[in-house]
């Protein structure tokens, strides 16, 4: 058996074995057995201590060899030195699964890197499936196990929550305590030698006491199959994580525009895009969004109302709906006529509804029943502010109410501290989620529906690429026998013609003589480019000339890019010049590329070409492979968008043309493993066509 296998055994465990188990107060063997005791746990627990006869009330065994066979769980925290001899005694009695709590290992340098492999080797030839090492422990207060040496044990509830650090564990436990948020299931990864998030996140989908999975992850190391559990995972609940580590910093320098700019970040929140992952950037707004996920039912629309008693908080509330993937929803005249039966002549009764400042809870109640009954309201957001007259109580009371009976989302902010403590109590007690600023209100209602739009989607479609691989696969080959990574526009151009790519009409010349033949095929104007496997970017040796419009000038140009470039590079092997067809007028310019990661594998790229790719870096990414849908909505994230779509009278870019040369990088990605990274840059396009007017490929050589 895999240590999959024993997952149940290791969350629901009818035996648990504490390894290096203490009388002392304060250390962590007795912490352990301190907190399974405290959690109510109902199966054998077995300390095991050479020196010892009871611990906490509970016999103590001296040595591992003593235990029954099978037991399910083994906690180890004994020294480093003493943790692979303790796994494999472990092993010898059968032990389904372990926790190895103990630290010193990969985070520790060279030595307890190498040691970490060994408890890998063991557990893995044995199947047991291993937390940690250098982790906090497992809870699941539903089954009264408290496997850990936190402080204090959660409520049962319906939030699973996995962590890398231990640190940040600690602290969200003792907040959740605080905040009375209980949980299915508590983990802490650490080092996750054996048991990592993608283990989690396929346990937790199937665990029918969780409704909502939150993360936090610092790197994923197998990330194929992170995409793959996460998918199914979000398919069925919402997957909510924080992915530290945000900056591009730590990204591996690259040659292109493409490796430059897509750092680790903008892979991740790639990987967590198309895997209908949620991502957040605090703990906060983590957990904001899971008391919401796991109270409210999803909003089946954008369209939000908002009764309120405060008008500054109503349109504070409608900015941020503005901004967002809601709507503030318009009111049926049917609704505004009942809400002007009894609502004051003074008060507001479109969206938001200020029933204002005077009102007390009867108001609120027949304001939100009227509300919660129009059929294009989605979801409701009730705030309060706590005034003189106001009836804070009766008023949660009356939230509650509406809540249970409309069958609609939910939602209260309750603005203050002090006076609205209680109601806010009552009010997530009875599920309601309650806010204390509209905007983070707000964030979680937007989760919600863009869940509801991830839930719903229809199933991706790909387009089958045409292409002649073993083509392309010459020309890496050939390249990879002459050790050279760099693949330039003029060998590129087979890679580009084996996928069928449009390009303009381009020609190779190795004389003055051939480029005026190449030019007058062509037509004129042309563009003269320099073409030598040794220059990857042209414009370091101005090579490049545009808008070339008769005969003397082709000549000319063609030596004068030559010479220069033998000048500028004289270790370079000049092949002579590119012909090629000029833009027609009214082209723009955008990249192409791709990078690959080491985790998630190829991540294309999409971007308008010149400044906003080199200064703004206003681009948008997808993880191939690149669905129909993928393709459509990366050309219309940039923030440059309705430059392609047309201003001041021009027309739209041709984007079905620029949406299958993306299709075909993705297929490309796919099919040249070899390939690191590749740009198209500039692909030109108009409202008729997009054309691949440069290209250049890097592959990875093997060392």
């Amino acid at each position: 058996m895999s240590a999959k296998d024993h997952l149940q055994a290791f969350f629901y465990p009818d035996t648990v074995a504490v390894i290096g188990a203490s009388s002392t107060p304060g250390k962590v063997g007795h912490t352990v057995v301190s907190n399974m005791l405290q959690a109510g746990y109902k199966g054998k627990l077995y300390p095991v201590n050479p020196n010892a006869k009871v611990i906490e009330g509970v016999s103590v065994f001296n040595d591992i060899e003593s235990l029954p066979r099978g037991v399910d769980l083994g906690v180890v925290a004994v020294p480093r030195g003493s943790v692979i001899p303790s796994l494999k005694r472990l092993v010898s009695v059968g032990t389904k699964s372990v926790i190895v709590i103990t630290a010193g290992f990969k985070e520790a340098g060279k030595d307890g890197y190498a040691l970490e492999r060994e408890i890998v080797e063991v557990c893995e030839e044995s199947g047991m499936a291993l937390l940690g090492p250098n982790c906090l422990g497992m809870i699941n207060a539903s089954a009264g196990v408290n496997a850990s040496f936190a402080s204090g044990n959660p409520i049962p509830g319906s939030i699973a929550f996995f962590s890398q650090s231990g640190a940040l564990c600690v602290a969200i436990l003792d907040w959740a305590l605080g905040e009375n948020i209980g949980f299915s299931k508590f983990v802490s990864l650490g080092n996750k030698a054996v048991l990592d998030e993608a283990d989690m996140l396929e346990y937790l989908n199937e665990d029918e006491e969780t409704k909502v999975i939150l993360g936090y992850v610092e790197n994923v190391e197998r990330g194929e199959e992170f995409l793959r559990q996460a998918r199914r995972a979000s398919l069925n609940k919402p997957v909510i994580m924080i992915k530290s580590g945000t900056t591009a910093a730590g990204a591996k320098a690259a040659s292109s525009h493409t490796g430059a700019i897509a750092g680790s970040d903008q892979t991740y929140s790639a990987a967590f895009r198309q895997a209908g992952v949620i991502r957040v950037d605090d703990v906060a707004t983590l957990f904001n969004l899971a008391q919401a996920f796991s109270t409210q039912p999803l909003p089946k629309g954008p369209n939000l109302a908002v009764v309120t008693n405060s008008g500054g908080p109503g349109i504070l509330t409608a900015d941020t709906a503005d901004r967002s993937a809601l709507s503030m929803a318009a009111l049926s005249q049917k609704t505004v006529q009942r809400l002007q039966e009894f609502l004051p002549s003074y008060a507001a009764f479109y969206n938001p509804v200020d029933i204002i400042g005077d009102a007390d809870a009867e108001r609120y109640r027949r304001t939100l029943g009227v509300v919660s009954e129009d059929s294009m309201v989605h979801s409701i957001l009730v705030l309060l502010t706590p005034t003189a007259t106001v009836e804070i109580e009766e008023t949660a009371k009356a939230v509650i109410h509406t809540a249970r009976k409309s069958g609609k989302p939910v939602f209260a902010c309750f603005m203050g501290k002090t006076r609205i403590r209680k109601a806010r109590a009552m009010l997530m007690d009875a599920g309601i989620p309650c806010y204390a600023f509209p905007e983070a209100a707000v964030k979680a209602i937007e989760a919600m529906y863009e869940f509801y739009l991830w839930k719903n989607r229809p199933e991706p479609v790909y387009k089958e690429i045409e292409r002649d691989r073993a083509r392309a696969m010459q020309v890496i080959q050939t390249h990879e026998q002459r050790n050279v990574a760099e693949i330039v526009e003029f060998e590129a151009q087979e890679i580009v013609k084996a996928y069928g790519l449009p390009t303009p009409r381009t020609v190779l010349v190795r004389s003055s003589e051939e480029a005026l033949v190449a030019a007058e095929e062509i037509g004129y104007p042309v563009v003269l480019k320099i073409a030598s496997p040794d220059i990857s970017h042209k414009s370091d040796v101005d090579g490049v000339k545009v808008n070339v419009r008769n005969a003397n000038e082709v000549m000319r140009t063609f030596h004068e890019i030559t010479s220069r470039a033998q000048r500028m590079r004289q270790d370079a092997y000049i092949a002579g010049c590119l012909v090629q067809e000029m833009a027609p007028p009214g082209v723009k310019e955008v990249i192409i590329g791709f990078k690959r990661d080491e985790q998630f594998g190829p991540m294309v790229m999409f971007g308008l070409g010149g400044i906003h790719v080199e200064i703004m870096k206003d681009i948008s990414f997808r993880l191939a492979p690149l669905s129909r849908q993928d393709a459509f909505e990366i050309v219309r994230e940039i923030k440059s968008y309705m430059l392609l779509k047309g201003i001041k009278g021009e027309q739209p870019v041709n984007f079905t043309a620029l949406e299958d040369i993306l299709l075909t990088m993705s297929q490309m990605a796919l099919d040249l493993p070899q390939v690191w990274e590749a740009e198209f840059n500039p692909v030109l396009v108009n409202h008729e066509r997009a054309m691949v007017a440069d290209v250049r490929m890097t592959l990875q050589l093997k060392r």
